[in-house]
Parts: C-alpha cells; structure tokens; sequence
C-alpha cells in the first residue's frame, strides 16, 4: 500500500447558487475531509439529499468546487483549469446510480463503451478497440453479441454492467460508484457488488463507494464516513462504525436497517431519527442535527462540533465526544 493516499479531500466544499435568491445558496457539501488508500473502498453514507452525490461529483470535477482541495496521487484537481483535467480524469472514472439514465439510448452498446477511448486512445484502430471492448464485454458477464444492441433491449442489471465496462475500459485508478446498485431488483444486487470486489482485487481500483444501504457499506468498504446535511459527522473502520457508533445520527441510521425476521423486528427499539432533513439552504446553526437529535444539548444549537478523533482512528463530530485537545485539522483514519 502507498504510503501516499491516491485521494486526499480536503475541506471540500460545494455551494449552488438558488435562482431568483439572491446571495442565498444550497449548501450541498461543507468543509468535507477524507482521504482514500489506494487500493481500499471508502463508503460514503447518509439519507437522500445530505450531499453525497454532489460530493462525489464535486471530486470528479462534475461540479468545479465552491471552495477546498482535492488531490489524486499528489496531484491537485480541483484548482486545475478545464483544459488541463484531460489526463487526470482517464485516471478517475464514475459508475452512475440510474442506468436507464445514464445510457445513450441512440448509440449501441459498442459505441457507448468506446466512448472513454475515442476520448483518449484516439490513435487506437477500431479493430484494437473492438478486442478491448469484446474483453470488458465479458468481464462483465455480457457477450461480443451484445455490443451491437440498443440500451432498451437489456435489462437494468445488465445496463449498470455496461455502465461498468464503460468505467473500467481505461483501467482507472479511482472509481466513484455513486450507488451503483440502488435502482436494481435485491437478486442482482449481490452479483453486481461481487463483481465490483473481483475487479478491485484483479485490477487495484480505488473505490469510493456511495450508498445509502449501510449494511451493503459494511460487506464492500475498509472505512466509512457519515454524512449529514452536507458535512461529514463520523468516519472510521467498517466494522467499528457497525459496532461502537458514536454519533446519534449514525447510530439512528444502524437502527433504521430492517430485519428481515418479524420476531426479532417486533423486539428492535425505535429509530432515533424524527423529523425531516432541515433544508440546504438554510441549515440550522450550531450542530445541524441537534434539531432531531434525542441528545441535543443547549451548546449543539450555538455550536458547530468540530470532527475530531474520539478514539485511535474514529472520528466524529458530536459535542458528547469532543475531547478538550481536538484539533481538528489533525484528524485522521488511519
């Protein structure tokens, strides 16, 4: 493992003008900080609408960022100019949640795949461009004979494998898989996370995995971080998320997951989330979860908690965990 993160993110923040308001904004992502191993899956967590997506795209430079800084292997990304980004994006590609959405509906699977290496093997002969499509095709569990058919002739499983071939032709080193499988059947979700841990191990990718199934989080990720309302609020090791949660939110979010058994889910206590995501564009001051947080203390609604180290590599940001020497700039997962 490199000793070198291949992503650093670093106070990361994305704000969306609001048209017709002003100098008012979404505040999409805040002040966001994490870095990824070369080699791991970094899980990425939160309710619809807390600003992991436009993260995500934020760092891939979807979005050009409000403010912050974003290094992959070293290399600055979010201050580059447009013209510049050619090389660096044939080194991060991004695996889209809908895949109805995210195809052509007028090229032919063929085409959609060579996309990524008209764009940058242009000296590529479209005979060596067929034989590394032909691959992928059956990397991915497709044949040769699916390259000269339409997207609306699959299924939506077999849309998000082309969506992952078409993501991996270029063999990148970082792959944003921005829930990849949430708008697929449960019977083809499993396939398509095993499938996405085979290519890690046989090919070195670097993920970062977008999901709003913690449990799924768990199987596929080495650390995660929580998101709330566009700022990060606990990151650690998988497994140590799942077994000693710190923050009220997350720990609302674990008791959030169903259990398939009716037995047991008549004895599961209560979710401690109440209430609606507060909006973007006006979140609350101090702490903003304290407004549907069992826990919340007079200082959380004055106070912005910052995300320190509450234990050796678990962070979290959270007043009843803040030790008295947080620095917060120190904060780290290893």
């Amino acid at each position: 493992m490199s000793e070198r993160p291949l992503l650093r993110v670093t106070n990361l923040t994305k704000h969306f003008p609001v048209r017709g308001g002003g100098r008012r904004v979404v505040h999409a992502v805040d002040d966001v900080t994490f870095h990824i191993d070369r080699g791991t899956t970094f899980g990425l967590v939160g309710e619809s609408g807390c600003g992991k997506s436009s993260c995500a795209r934020t760092i891939i430079r979807i979005y050009d960022p409000t403010s912050g800084s974003v290094e992959l292997d070293g290399q600055e990304i979010a201050a580059c100019p447009a013209r510049e980004l050619m090389p660096m994006r044939r080194r991060m590609q991004m695996i889209f949640q809908d895949p109805y959405a995210s195809l052509n509906a007028r090229m032919t699977v063929r085409d959609i795949i060579a996309e990524p290496l008209n764009a940058h093997f242009a000296a590529l002969s479209r005979a060596q461009a067929d034989e590394m499509i032909f691959a992928m095709l059956e990397k991915v569990g497709l044949t040769r004979e699916h390259a000269n058919r339409y997207a609306h002739e699959f299924s939506g499983g077999q849309r998000q494998r082309v969506g992952i071939a078409r993501a991996l032709i270029l063999r990148p080193d970082l792959v944003i898989c921005d829930e990849p499988i949430s708008a697929l059947d449960v019977s083809i979700q499993a396939q398509i996370v095993n499938m996405l841990r085979d290519f890690q191990q046989e090919l070195g990718l670097t993920y970062l995995f977008i999901a709003h199934d913690l449990s799924m989080v768990r199987y596929v990720s080495d650390h995660v971080g929580v998101m709330y309302l566009g700022q990060l609020v606990e990151m650690c090791a998988a497994d140590e998320i799942y077994s000693h949660p710190l923050h009220p939110y997350t720990q609302g979010l674990l008791q959030s997951i169903p259990i398939p058994d009716p037995r047991l889910a008549r004895l599961k206590t209560a979710s401690g989330l109440e209430g609606d995501l507060p909006s973007p564009i006006d979140p609350p001051a101090g702490c903003r979860f304290h407004t549907r947080c069992p826990y919340a203390m007079a200082v959380c609604a004055l106070e912005q908690p910052p995300l320190c180290e509450a234990a050796p590599g678990h962070c979290v940001a959270c007043h009843l965990h803040t030790p008295r020497n947080c620095d917060a700039k120190s904060v780290s997962i290893e």
